[in-house]
């Protein structure tokens, strides 16, 4: 937080302090070493300005009578301020990272399932084996019932995982020849990059565990 002086402060104000985000580039948008700090909110003492200008302009009485005391007074107002804008471009700062793996850059976008856009993938691995491409589209609509889900088979299966690592998918679900013969598939977790088989029929309540659906 940031506690702003004297001479920052708005006329209205007896005191505002910033709450804020060390940010990986600079406000005017280079690259920073180390980062810098900019506001996320501002909490501002308005005092009670906002009443009496009110109770002015309006000519009603805005004033708080306390029965204990006895007193009358303008309550004093506390504004905090904050922009959507700013607080999913620090969400997308916190979960961004760029990893090496085996020679080649690995972009990954560590959102939290909450806020993941799309939950799940799910990717045939051969395209040419029409029953491979059916099994895999059968899946992913059955799993549309309950979840955000896409379907993917664009490119080589590298290149799909990839993919969704940058745009935070938080699992990837894909069908293969084996998974013809014995109806399980291979579920790829986006941050471990682990992968386990699990049974075609328990699919939708291994991910209701993950994704913490009822």
């Amino acid at each position: 937080k940031r506690e702003h002086s004297n001479d920052e402060l708005a006329h209205y104000a007896r005191a505002c302090t910033d709450i804020e985000y060390k940010f990986p580039f600079s406000s005017r948008g280079e690259s920073a070493c180390g980062g810098a700090w900019s506001e996320l909110e501002g909490i501002a003492n308005r005092t009670d300005f906002d009443l009496k200008q009110h109770a002015k302009i309006s000519g009603k009485d805005l004033e708080y009578f306390d029965a204990e005391s006895k007193q009358r007074f303008y309550p004093y107002i506390i504004e905090p301020s904050g922009g959507v804008d700013r607080a999913v471009l620090a969400f997308l700062s916190d979960a961004y990272s760029e990893q090496e793996v085996r020679g080649r850059k690995r972009v990954l976008l560590s959102l939290h399932k909450d806020l993941a856009p799309v939950k799940i993938a799910i990717l045939p691995l051969l395209t040419k084996r029409a029953e491979i491409v059916k099994l895999a589209k059968d899946i992913c609509g059955n799993l549309k019932k309950q979840f955000y889900c896409v379907y993917d088979d664009t490119a080589a299966i590298g290149k799909l995982y990839r993919r969704q690592d940058e745009i935070g998918t938080p699992y990837c679900l894909t069908v293969d020849v084996q998974s013809l013969e014995d109806k399980q598939v291979t579920v790829r977790s986006r941050d471990s990059m682990q992968q386990e088989r699990i049974s075609i029929d328990q699919v939708a309540a291994y991910f209701r565990d993950k994704l913490g659906q009822d």
